[in-house]
């Protein structure tokens, strides 16, 4: 009898201690995942990766990706951590890479600072790492765990793995209407449908955007600037794209004479003439010339291939109503934000999605929600692919 209630007193802590050590590998790989956030809209081409390592319980290092790409997350973590790094686990939000390019391999790197564990969340699609880098780990004598939070990391890392899959960047639909789904008033006038606080949300994630995109039409009416407005983050603003297939952008618009501050790239036809691209050029604007499409605009396949191969990984839409209808309508949206004001706008104003009703979205079993909140007076939904 003594001996069994030993062994039930010891098989109940045994479950107690591997409890707590789910529970911890849990909490550190949450807190990779938040330090990566850090560097959305930052790192492309590179994906967004974070890094902690712990000993003992402590952290002895941290890092995310850092701007342009480099340095790596594991890189910056285990140069924080040092010696204290041998023996120590690993939690990394994308399997380290195994392959050269501008940088050595972060699976060497690990390997030589003699960590005893490494817990991955997921696998990167990349065809030069795809499982090579947990491998190498493994043959230096490393304990791998693959797939914690493995969700919430494939979320974070969707431009990534879009790029990379689909030869595109992760699409992000931004939309804000008002309460009887209007964009703006008659004839296209600008009105406020949103306060400030969801205001502030949308400029966050235009700082967590690697571009953002709008039509030719929408910088007729409104003449934006499209930058990251939120205090002190003027420099995190993305890449303005602007769908201008006859080039009729005015060489006076806020975009053109911002270019040489924040970058302005225009996408145009292969037929748009030579002369206003040179206007552009010169003002500080990239143009950039895809095949022309049967139909009216730009071929949005060939716009998304293009922005993937100059390296974005995350595009947020933003506008115009005709622009939003085409990326919706050619199954190219990939996440809705959907913020609501509480106000109508009435009966002449300009549909969201143009032709298309908001239902399409909201009832599509193409799409389902994934979160949602109130912001003062108004409400954000978040879509995503199903």
């Amino acid at each position: 009898m003594i001996f069994r209630i030993l062994e039930e007193q010891l098989g109940q802590k045994a479950r107690e201690a591997k409890e707590a050590a789910k529970a911890a590998d849990l909490r550190f790989m949450q807190l990779a995942l938040a330090l990566g956030r850090r560097g959305l809209g930052r790192t492309w081409p590179n994906p967004a990766v974070g890094a902690v390592i712990v000993k003992d319980g402590v952290i002895v290092g941290r890092g995310w990706t850092q701007p342009g790409g480099r340095p790596h997350a594991e890189v910056e973590a285990l140069r924080l951590a040092g010696e204290a790094a041998r023996g120590a686990t690993l939690y990394v939000t994308l399997e380290p890479c195994s392959h050269f390019g501008r940088s050595p391999p972060c699976a060497d790197a690990v390997a030589a600072a003699g960590l005893a564990r490494v817990v991955s969340a997921i696998e990167d699609p990349n065809p030069e790492v795809g499982g090579k880098g947990h491998a190498k780990l493994r043959a230096a004598g490393i304990a791998v765990d693959v797939g914690l939070c493995a969700a919430e990391a494939a979320h974070d890392h969707a431009g990534h793995f879009r790029r990379i899959t689909d030869k595109r960047p992760h699409v992000i639909l931004k939309l804000a209407v008002s309460a009887d789904d209007k964009i703006a008033a008659g004839g296209h006038k600008p009105v406020a449908i949103t306060g400030e606080a969801a205001q502030r949300r949308v400029h966050l994630l235009r700082a967590q955007s690697d571009a953002i995109l709008v039509g030719i039409g929408t910088v007729k009416a409104d003449d934006p600037l499209l930058t990251c407005r939120l205090p002190g983050m003027a420099a995190r603003s993305p890449v303005r794209v602007v769908l201008d297939r006859a080039l009729r952008i005015s060489g006076d618009s806020r975009l053109v004479h911002s270019a040489r501050e924040t970058p302005l790239w225009v996408m145009t036809s292969d037929l748009a003439e030579a002369p206003a691209a040179m206007k552009l050029g010169a003002a500080g604007a990239e143009v950039i010339r895809v095949a022309s499409s049967a139909q009216p605009g730009l071929d949005l396949p060939a716009v998304l291939h293009a922005l993937a191969e100059k390296g974005v990984t995350r595009l947020m839409v933003e506008g115009g109503a005709r622009v939003a209808n085409s990326f919706v309508a050619a199954g190219l949206v990939d996440e809705i934000w959907l913020l609501r004001g509480p106000e109508p706008i009435g009966a002449d104003g300009v549909p969201a999605l143009d032709a298309l009703p908001l239902a399409a979205i909201t009832q599509s079993p193409a799409f389902r929600l994934r979160a949602s909140e109130t912001l003062d007076n108004d409400s954000l939904m978040i879509y995503e692919r199903a």
